[in-house]
């Protein structure tokens, strides 16, 4: 199985769709728990979901099950918390949602986790990905960058 991961922030709304053009994804599914803040521009749940659909053949869903809690971000982005503690908190959340057990297999295969930060080292996208990589048989992560 496939996984792909992208984030939509110092992109173009061309470089962004192209590069899911080309990636081989047949999905985005949306990660973030906030989709339809105005400054996601392009990225915002209902034009988001237009653009896939016209420009790149693509579905898009959104599982805000794969999202951490808004006390979580808050914590981490606004009162500048450490990583390493995002990371720990968010693992734990994902494993008291039995993630790996309660979402679709068929959701995620050949899908793109869409979250809004620009590289994965630092977002949940790329920690939901290898957490089911350790939970699930064969998948293989591909980050869109």
């Amino acid at each position: 199985m496939r996984v792909f991961t992208i984030g939509f922030t110092k992109k173009s709304a061309k470089k962004f769709f192209e590069l899911l053009r080309t990636s081989g994804a047949k999905r985005v599914v949306d990660v973030r728990l906030n989709n339809i803040s105005q400054l996601a521009g392009f990225a915002k749940k209902d034009d988001l979901a237009y653009f896939l659909r016209e420009i790149c053949a693509m579905d898009y869903v959104h599982l805000p099950a794969l999202a951490p809690t808004q006390q979580m971000l808050d914590q981490y982005r606004k009162q500048h918390g450490e990583w390493k503690t995002y990371e720990v908190r968010f693992l734990e959340l994902m494993k008291q949602r039995r993630i790996e057990e309660t979402i679709p297999k068929e959701a995620l295969a050949d899908g793109c986790l869409l979250c809004s930060e620009d590289k994965p080292h630092y977002c949940h996208r790329r920690l939901v990905a290898e957490y089911l990589k350790q939970h699930w048989d064969q998948v293989d992560i591909s980050h869109i960058v």
